[in-house]
């Protein structure tokens, strides 16, 4: 397996791709990449990169958990180039539940071999020699399915399909240009990724960042815990990638490493990310930038301690009033939830 760089912000660094094509053309079975960064944001000519792929004898494979819910994806015809042979991508990223997700590739490679997990309805026939497996997709799908999954998935991409994934992307791309440059304004932070407001519509609105002297699962803590704001924090499943955009190199990587085996995650390395989906406004933009103005200063209600064994950060000797919020006891009005027919 041989991996393909990066530049400065995280984005595919497409020469590279071309040496490591034209070095093991005709050998090459498999280009994987992300159709969007769940990290940065960045978001890759996956069908430019299609087209490459295929002129070197390989196939292509695009990550879409994070594309899927704000951009409209064509899988393409097998006769183009520019065509997608393989596309995965996971319900709860397009705002539905019940845990399932999607894997779309081609009819001729799932005809062939066996099943990688066998059980109900993945056969026709079974003797004592021999199995006749279905055809797809029942082949690849043993067990009880989660039709209520299915269901909601399909729920939500209809959802999404009127609303209109042009319209998505074009509410998503104004916020995103409206938080780069709010953020870029606060002392103290650093953007990761591509910090130009200009270039928003090219990208995904995912925005890591990290503020000055204060530890990423700090900032989330009192963001969560004071200004009621959820972020994630950490390596979001993408260590190799965070290391580099960090600039940790080898040796600074393998000692936390040894902490980490130690059980001490308090200086495990991270960022902090926002991500902004289609019910997001720009007063949500407005209410962080305030938050991390006052974090940026040190203005902060209370006291917070670190955990060793996760790294997390919790507020001690006090807690915000939740009974202002909602009550699992007493029954009160609900404040109305903004659906998304109310996206411009």
């Amino acid at each position: 397996m041989k991996h393909i760089g990066v530049d400065a912000n995280g984005a595919i660094d497409e020469d590279d791709l071309d040496q490591l094509l034209a070095v093991h053309a005709g050998r090459v079975k498999l280009l994987a990449v992300t159709g969007g960064a769940n990290v940065t944001g960045c978001q890759p000519d996956i069908h430019r990169l299609a087209v490459k792929a295929h002129a070197a004898g390989a196939q292509i494979l695009v990550d879409c958990a994070q594309l899927a819910p704000h951009r409209a994806i064509d899988i393409g015809a097998l006769a183009d180039p520019a065509h997608l042979d393989y596309v995965a991508l996971s319900a709860h990223k397009m705002y539905a539940p019940f845990g399932t997700g999607a894997l779309i590739g081609r009819r001729d490679t799932f005809a062939q071999g066996e099943p990688e997990h066998r059980g109900g309805g993945t056969i026709e026939f079974v003797s004592r020699d021999a199995v006749d497996w279905a055809d797809g997709p029942a082949r690849d799908e043993a067990g009880t399915p989660n039709v209520v999954g299915a269901v909601a998935l399909a729920a939500a991409i209809q959802a999404l399909q009127g609303i209109g994934m042009d319209a998505i992307a074009r509410h998503e791309a104004e916020l995103t240009a409206f938080a780069l440059q709010r953020l870029g304004q606060i002392d103290g932070l650093r953007l990761y990724g591509d910090p130009e407001p200009r270039n928003a519509s090219q990208r995904l609105g995912v925005i890591p960042f990290n503020l000055a002297g204060v530890p990423h699962a700090l900032v989330a803590a009192i963001l969560g815990t004071e200004h009621a704001i959820g972020v994630r924090n950490g390596c979001f499943c993408a260590h190799p990638y965070l290391m580099h955009l960090l600039g940790i190199g080898a040796r600074e990587a393998g000692q936390l490493r040894n902490e980490l085996v130690a059980g001490d995650r308090r200086r495990m390395p991270g960022m902090v990310r926002v991500s902004f989906g289609l019910y997001n406004t720009t007063d949500d933009v407005e209410r962080l930038a305030h938050a991390l103005r006052h974090i940026a200063c040190g203005d902060k209600l209370g006291d917070y301690v670190p955990d060793r064994a996760t790294g997390d950060y919790t507020a001690v000797g006090w807690a915000p009033d939740l009974s202002r919020y909602f009550s699992l006891s007493e029954p009160r009005p609900m404040a109305r939830i903004p659906l998304p027919g109310d996206i411009p």
